[in-house]
């Protein structure tokens, strides 16, 4: 099972701002009070807030803000949310009964567990087109019913009375509870949908929400926008911080002058900014569970389905450089398409994943130019394209540091004989279509996890996977995927076992080029408190505190 997130390339920051006020008086006796408003900076817009059809990580921090499932992530731990307790499943790990807690939705309607029926038939329902179908996979019917062979209502979830949902597995998912966190999963408001139709999730009157905050005022194409504090939702009393505001800002240095007038508390920074800021006190480097990557075209190239190019083209790349000295924020080269740090061995776990499969990833991340010179001439002679020139187009988002990093690594693959890269970089939402619909002949990309396993990450290149843009495919490594997904889920060792060689295999091949782990440069003024990121990639604001 693939698990998202997109991510802004050129790194999706998270900032926030604290104005202080006083009492209106001069009386020293009395205290001054915190104005609890926070503000955001993000690098572009919200989508959609329809949990059906986001794929990012903007509408996902906007989904977790102001939605919730069964269980919400406080740090690396999981709690109960709208579940009652974290549920252990029964009948060898098929089926789970969730209890659910008595709530609300911001517009007074009763949640019930009808929600969550109604909400996932909804997304796998092939009508809905939503991207994340596939993420249903292993609950019972959910395959059969996402390629039009069942009928919708037969999938294997169902609500027991107002207040018990159970949902059935055709096969056990050792991750199932973990997944439960993402907005994919969440319930839907059936008459909220039904009402707005194909503009539910586009702006704030056409959205509903139970989660801590409700967005207000906002717009799909705004560049600003507001969410209030939710006073229906369950735990509204601990929820301490009122309003929440956003602004897309996408250049770093108007991030780090807004920074240091203290108009902002929190700032991502990159580039010649995170090294001029490096030695400050405020500066701190998150190491996230994202990857960013090179994808080659292969259906509209096929110079690039012959693997020695792949090869050739990765090798051309010195991601030492690339993290240094272009991006200079905490983010480390990438050997592997599974993060570091994120996943360990069942049987040591001591042992990384990526440790473990780094014999097979040295041998083609390294920089190597001459080696990569070799490859690509005899990569030219086995397709017959000796002495040709190559006019290639590389796609990437039009952020500051995306255009960097894109100019990047322009200069190092014209270093191989003949090739020509032109760089065309987009909004990140025209990005994304235009990879969606192979409009591309390179594309850099990203991904973060929603929980911690390789899984995330192999699942993307699988030959049917809808995020497998540049479409290659290897038979074998689709078989132990799928593999680890279904006779050996139960059995953590041979699972792990299937995993490892099946990233071997893409290391071997080249189907992408990995380039690196996302580490976030911020400055952070003391006053923000519990601002931490999960394993799925947000922020659970729900526990955010600012003081004077």
């Amino acid at each position: 099972m693939k698990v998202k997130r997109l991510v802004i390339v050129g790194i999706t920051s998270l900032l926030s701002m604290v104005t202080l006020v006083g009492c209106g008086t001069n009386n020293s006796s009395q205290p001054k009070k915190v104005n609890s408003t926070a503000k955001f900076m993000v690098k572009d817009i919200i989508a959609t807030m329809d949990p059906s059809l986001n794929t990012d990580v903007i509408g996902s921090q906007a989904a977790t803000n102001t939605m919730e499932g069964l269980y919400r992530y406080e740090g690396k731990t999981l709690k109960p949310a709208l579940a009652t307790k974290i549920v252990k499943p029964t009948n060898n790990g098929l089926t789970y009964t969730f209890p659910l807690r008595h709530s609300k939705w911001s517009n007074g309607d009763e949640l019930t567990a009808a929600d969550f029926v109604f909400a996932w038939r909804r997304t796998v329902d092939p009508k809905t087109k939503s991207q994340y179908a596939y993420i249903y996979e292993g609950i019972a019917n959910a395959e059969a019913i996402t390629a039009g062979k069942k009928p919708v209502n037969s999938l294997g979830v169902k609500a027991l009375d107002k207040y018990t949902l159970q949902v059935t597995l055709e096969k056990p998912i050792p991750y199932f509870n973990k997944l439960m966190t993402g907005e994919f999963y969440f319930p839907q408001n059936k008459k909220v949908v039904k009402k707005w139709g194909k503009k539910f999730g586009t702006n704030s009157k056409a959205s509903v929400f139970n989660g801590p905050y409700k967005l207000v005022n906002w717009d799909s194409p705004d560049n600003t926008w507001t969410e209030i504090k939710n006073n229906n939702y369950w735990n509204a009393k601990n929820v301490k911080v009122k309003k929440l505001q956003y602004q897309v800002v996408k250049d770093p240095t108007t991030a780090l002058n807004l920074y240091q007038s203290n108009k902002l508390d929190d700032v991502t920074i990159s580039g010649d900014n995170a090294k001029q800021m490096r030695g400050d006190k405020d500066y701190n480097s998150r190491k996230m569970n994202s990857i960013f990557y090179l994808a080659p075209n292969l259906k509209r190239q096929a110079l690039f389905r012959n693997k020695k190019i792949r090869q050739a083209i990765s090798l051309s790349i010195d991601r030492v450089q690339l993290t240094k000295k272009v991006l200079g924020d905490g983010s480390k080269p990438l050997s592997s398409l599974v993060p570091q740090n994120m996943s360990f061995d069942p049987a040591d776990k001591t042992k990384d994943f990526v440790d473990e499969v780094k014999p097979s990833a040295a041998k083609y991340v390294k920089y190597d130019p001459k080696k990569a010179k070799k490859l690509w001439q005899q990569g030219l002679a086995e397709t017959g394209n000796q002495g040709k020139k190559f006019n290639l187009v590389l796609l990437g988002d039009d952020t500051d540091v995306s255009k960097k990093q894109c100019e990047f690594i322009q200069n190092q693959l014209e270093k191989l004989p003949g090739i020509k890269i032109t760089l065309n970089n987009v909004p990140f939402k025209s990005r994304i279509s235009r990879s969606g619909s192979g409009d591309f002949d390179l594309v850099v990309t990203t991904w973060t996890a929603d929980f911690p396993d390789p899984i995330n990450f192999l699942t993307l290149m699988t030959s049917k996977a809808s995020y497998n843009w540049g479409k290659w495919t290897n038979k074998k490594f689709d078989q132990l995927v799928a593999r680890s997904m279904k006779e050996d889920a139960n059995n953590a060792n041979r699972r792990w076992q299937d995993l490892k060689t099946a990233q071997n295999i893409l290391n071997e091949e080249q189907g992408v080029s990995p380039l690196y782990q996302l580490g976030e440069a911020h400055l952070t003024k003391s006053r923000v408190k519990n601002l931490i990121i999960s394993p799925n990639g947000n922020y659970n604001l729900a526990t955010l505190r600012l003081t004077d």
